[in-house]
């Protein structure tokens, strides 16, 4: 392993959790237990706007605060200047334009495959910004093979300049499950499926609502996990059954026990650039039922069952085939945990670290300092 001084941007611990936040914390903390592994091979600095500071707690990095800026502006104008030799990683799909020295993350197209899912001044700014990085900065990383092939697609980098770097699952086998969660919300175990709690369009939750409001699946209860409840999908014209539950934001250890105890998880995204919540499923033994789109193919492979998402009688004949036939749902969660284990992130971080070292020579934009 090649010495290498890098800098990860920490403007993600400065918002509150998301997947790609989650994605950002995890490889970080791998690459600090590479570090560890290899003395004076590896100088890793976390750099910090001041609102980050309580939650860069959780990493386990030395950390450098930037600057009296934060948001945006702390992340455009107090970066780019700062120990310009030390490479910077941008581990949440956006970073400085100004910083040619640099790599990023990009997770997914979808600003341009579902712009309905996003805001306006969200989808401009991606639009505006992420095009500049791929022309500027050494190397653009992204998490499947299907998101190197739609961000290429959509002209923000060629594909030759892509590194696919798969994430991690096993963090979520690392928190103690909380089992009163299933009590608090009245679950019996396999009698339930568990999906997202959320409205953005891709997500096709509207499909599950179908389903699960056909009398084949009366006895099967819907959970839904995050931030969006009932109000919001029927300001969206999504009518759930009225036995569905909205557990909300759970912790961990709560999701784990949900996983744990689930008939299985739906997940009928219409395009995913990873799929991270089935694989965690799928590594805690809960078959998954997916749409065979995006990314869900290339990360489930033939461990998961598909089902149409626009066909909602597709999902109703996977669920109840786990529901009534006990060797169908073993012989899924064991394909399931075989698969999910190979997704670690301590490989994701070994494989940033090639792209890393790979990087030295890649071509930059001519705006390039």
């Amino acid at each position: 392993m090649a010495a290498a001084a890098l800098a990860i941007n920490g403007k993600f611990l400065s918002a509150a959790p998301t997947g790609v936040h989650r994605v950002a914390a995890e490889l970080a903390n791998a690459l600090a237990d590479l570090a560890a592994d290899h003395p004076g091979e590896l100088d890793i600095e976390l750099w910090l706007p001041r609102d980050a500071v309580e939650r860069a707690a959780a990493i386990r990095l030395p950390a450098r605060l930037l600057g009296k800026l934060t948001g945006i502006a702390w992340e455009q104008l107090s970066i780019p200047w700062r120990n310009r030799d030390r490479l910077l990683l941008n581990l949440c799909n956006i970073g400085p334009v100004a910083r040619a020295n640099a790599i990023t993350m990009i997770h997914d197209a979808q600003v341009h495959l579902t712009p309905r899912s996003y805001g306006r001044p969200f989808r401009l700014w991606y639009k505006l910004i992420q095009p500049l990085l791929g022309r500027r900065n050494r190397r653009i990383l992204t998490v499947s093979e299907y998101s190197r092939s739609q961000i290429a697609h959509a002209g923000i980098c060629p594909a030759d300049r892509i590194t696919v770097v798969h994430n991690g699952v096993d963090h979520i086998a690392r928190v103690s499950p909380e089992p009163a969660a299933l009590a608090q919300l009245g679950l019996t175990r396999t009698r339930f499926v568990v999906a997202l709690a959320t409205v953005q369009a891709h997500k096709n939750i509207a499909v599950l609502a179908e389903a699960f409001a056909a009398p084949a699946l009366a006895d099967i209860r819907l959970v839904l996990v995050g931030g969006d409840g009932r109000e919001a999908f029927a300001a969206r014209g999504i009518a759930l059954p009225p036995g569905a539950i909205f557990a909300g934001k759970v912790s961990d250890g709560a999701l784990r026990a949900l996983f744990e105890q689930a008939l299985c998880v739906a997940f009928p995204s219409r395009t995913e650039g990873f799929g991270l919540p089935p694989l965690e499923a799928m590594l805690l033994g809960c078959p998954a039922v997916v749409a065979p789109c995006g990314a869900l193919p290339e990360v489930c492979c033939e461990a998961a069952l598909y089902a149409d998402p626009d066909r909602a009688e597709e999902w109703i004949h996977h669920i109840r085939a786990l529901a009534d036939d006990a060797a169908l749902r073993q012989r899924y969660s064991e394909a399931g945990r075989a698969r999910a284990r190979r997704f670690t992130w301590r490989a994701a971080a070994e494989r940033l670290l090639e792209a890393v070292h790979g990087s030295s020579d890649a071509p930059i934009s001519e705006m390039a300092s």
